[in-house]
């Protein structure tokens, strides 16, 4: 091996303090290389070892009855539906890449996402999206939501996977430092599971897909840091992806998984070939031998230090034993892709990287891995200091006015809750042609086909919540999203998340996270959502400070008959509205407080576990029943604006109301304050009896609220205007 002279300003370079580098030098038993030095640097970034955050996940929930691979130990977590399918689906964050290079950032986080999920033999069956951004207003703004929309579009669209569903939310702290986190979901069968842990001493290590180039050099590193003035020299770590071959490998990829061609199965996402290699090897306690120079390069003259740490898209690393090879090779070589052998499995339990005949790394396998002798911290934690200010709102100080239309109209066009047609409508989300309910409603839904099947999605998270209460805002994240699928007919099964915080070694920051994990675990185990996996995303921080933390929650729903599926939307003139749930009596965090007396402070609302979880069970009851023909999660707005947008029908038709609710309380927090646990449902007179007979019988609180009728938006003697009008408002919230 060669030698060479390790600094400080070298250890800086790789983020790797002295600590750490003193480690490194007892786990070698002597100093590392430059190449090891960088595979440390990428396997002991934050990004790729979860150092400062593994003992918080370990406190979530991850047993459930439908669990067929549990978070953190394969590519993505797999849950069993019944009649022998399951589904595998997953959420990562890419939000560096897409501050510096907004198309080609969103791109590869749809691609790697997608390949999380097909390593596990999954067909992958819709993708969503999670998206921040700052004040939509500023020109460099609106510049990354255009180049990410499009980079999600045109990978999903090219590939040949609907868009269905997601969220996008604009905050001024996401001004420097976008969030741009995409799931992805995928059906398989039970006998097609794929396993990511290498084993059969002697068995191939095969390279499948593109061919490495420099692209994405040190990109697990350069998420695991703040974004800065000079991030911008750093372009070099944003790969570039070929939606095109990721489809060739995917078929290629089931291919050869139902065929059973394949011992186990690592997507090259983060840290390329130095992840999937050490980690195939981490996980089962073997070897892997690779050698460089038979891995297919597209650019000439790449160091091993170039081809180890490459994050170029599109490549998988495949344990295949000797005698399934040529099979193999021959469905890669029919699907254009190169399929190559570059090492063996070996019993010493070393990841060893020659190049030709010099070994130029040599590391134990297990000091590599998540979950094993990587580097794991506690970060101190205290409580912010903004908070003291935030929690002394006097709602009795803040001005009431009675111009309900005019705050209507204001909510409505707010980028938070105005239509996002301008960005949903550049994806297809008809490809495949199994997308039961489309983007616009509170959940998508996906049927199986083959089957009566159907699965629920949802993205959420309020981040202005977290903000203000962690634990709280968590904890609402978790049943707005359960929420949503239930609001479909769907019982809820599961969740993935994405974590996004700002700089953990800051102790305010490590707070939130800390309270976010406590908020999510309670959640969770409250409602049997087990947490399948996700990822971790710190230092999302620019000069100006950190992003509000934002846990944004992954939730999997199931409806066994694709029948009985409901939307959000007023169906009928005579259908009745009721509320389910109570009146709300809390304005903290509002988007009314936001936009119309420009605070963002008070309490969140708060979440009642309970009463939470025996919503959605008469939920799904009445759904179950055919008892109600329309219902709409009451979030972000309150009250009337989830009434209006009920009345927006996705065919272009307005829907009118003639509404009869007297507030008891002051009306702006009952108009507009944003409880949870409360569902607007509307039923056809002739069930009425039948429906109340239900609702009374689980003793939650409901009220009736008025019925459909017309095409005027009727709240008593409070706000008349035409739902056309409304219509208009709500549609041009957001221009791109």
């Amino acid at each position: 091996m060669s030698e060479f002279k390790v600094t400080s300003e070298l250890l800086a370079e790789h983020s790797i303090n002295q600590e750490e580098y003193a480690e490194i030098k007892n786990i070698l038993k002597r100093e590392p290389n430059w190449v090891e030095l960088g595979i440390f640097s990428v396997m002991w970034s934050e990004h790729a070892s979860y150092k400062n955050s593994i003992k918080l996940l370990k406190t979530l929930p991850k047993d459930g009855d439908y669990m067929l691979a549990k978070a953190g130990e394969e590519n993505a977590g797999v849950v069993d539906i019944g009649d022998g399918l399951a589904v595998s689906f997953k959420i990562e964050s890419h939000n560096h890449p897409s501050a510096l290079e907004p198309y080609h950032g969103a791109a590869t986080g749809v691609g790697g996402i997608l390949r999380d999920i097909f390593t596990m033999g999954a067909r992958p069956i819709a993708v969503l999206d999670s998206l921040r951004f700052g004040n939509p207003e500023n020109p460099q703004v609106k510049h990354l939501i255009k180049g990410v929309v499009n980079g999600i579009a045109d990978y999903g669209n090219c590939f040949g996977v609907p868009t269905v569903g997601g969220e996008i939310y604009f905050e001024d702290s996401f001004e420097g430092n976008p969030l741009v986190n995409a799931m992805a979901v995928g059906i398989l069968k039970h006998k097609d599971l794929a396993k990511s842990g290498a084993k059969g001493l002697g068995n191939h290590v095969v390279y499948v897909g593109a061919k490495t180039g420099r692209d994405g050099i040190h990109g697990a590193t350069f998420a695991s840091v703040e974004l800065s003035n000079e991030s911008e020299e750093k372009r070099t770590a944003v790969q570039v992806g070929d939606p095109f071959m990721e489809k060739l490998l995917l078929e290629a990829t089931l291919e050869v998984i139902q065929k059973g061609l394949v011992v186990a199965i690592q997507d090259m996402g983060a840290a390329g070939l130095t992840c999937s290699s050490s980690e195939m090897a981490g996980k089962t306690g073997v070897g892997i031998e690779i050698d460089v120079a038979k891995v297919p390069q597209r650019e000439i003259g790449m160091s091993t230090y170039e081809i180890m740490l490459s994050e170029s898209q599109e490549r998988m690393l495949i344990i295949v034993e000797p005698k399934n090879f040529d099979a193999l090779q021959d469905i890669f070589h029919k699907w254009d892709l190169e399929a190559v052998i570059i090492g063996e499995v070996k019993d010493d339990g070393l990841l060893t990287v020659k190049n030709k005949d010099i070994i130029e790394a040599q590391i134990p396998a297990e000091t590599l891995v998540l979950g094993g002798k990587a580097p794991v911290y506690t970060r101190e934690t205290t409580i912010p200091g903004y908070l003291h200010k935030t929690r002394s709102l006097d709602v009795n100080q803040l001005p009431e006015s009675k111009d309900y239309a005019d705050i209507l109209v204001k909510l409505l066009q707010s980028p938070n809750i105005a239509s996002k047609r301008a960005v949903f409508r550049q994806y297809d989300h008809m490809v495949q042609i199994n997308s039961v309910v489309e983007p616009g409603s509170d959940a998508a839904v996906v049927k199986i086909k083959d089957t009566n099947k159907a699965l629920a999605l949802s993205t959420d998270c309020n981040s202005r919540y977290c903000w203000l209460d962690p634990y709280e805002g968590a904890k609402g994240a978790v049943a707005e999203s359960a929420r949503n699928v239930v609001c479909s007919g769907a019982k809820p099964l599961a969740i993935t998340n994405c974590l996004n915080f700002g700089n953990p070694y800051k102790p305010e920051v490590y707070w939130t996270f800390s309270e976010v994990i406590r908020g999510m675990t309670d959640a969770c185990k409250a409602f049997g959502t087990p947490v399948t996996g996700g990822n971790v995303s710190f230092y999302n921080e620019n000069p100006t400070g950190a992003i509000y933390p934002t846990p944004v929650i992954g939730m999997l729903g199931l409806i066994e008959d694709s029948s009985k599926v409901i939307t959000q939307f007023f169906k009928n003139d005579g259908d009745l509205i009721y509320l389910l749930g109570k009146e709300c009596m809390e304005i903290g965090g509002s988007e009314y407080l936001k936009v119309i007396h420009n605070q963002i402070s008070g309490y969140p609302p708060k979440v009642d576990l309970n009463a939470e979880q025996e919503l959605f069970i008469l939920m799904l009851e009445l759904i179950d029943r055919r008892l109600i023909k329309s219902a709409h999660d009451c979030s972000e707005g309150g009250l009337l604006v989830c009434l209006a947008e009920s009345c927006f029908s996705p065919d272009g038709s307005n829907k009118g109301i003639e509404i009869e609710y007297n507030p008891k309380i002051r009306k702006d927090i009952a108009y507009f304050g944003e409880a949870h646990s409360r569902i607007i449902v509307s039923i056809s007179p002739d069930t009425k009896q039948e429906f109340l007979n239900t609702v009374t019988a689980s003793a939650l609180e409901y009220m009736y609220l008025g019925k459909v009728k017309g095409s005027e938006y009727i709240i008593n003697e409070d706000l008349a205007v035409d739902t056309k009008i409304l219509r208009e408002f709500w549609e041009k919230g957001i221009d791109l």
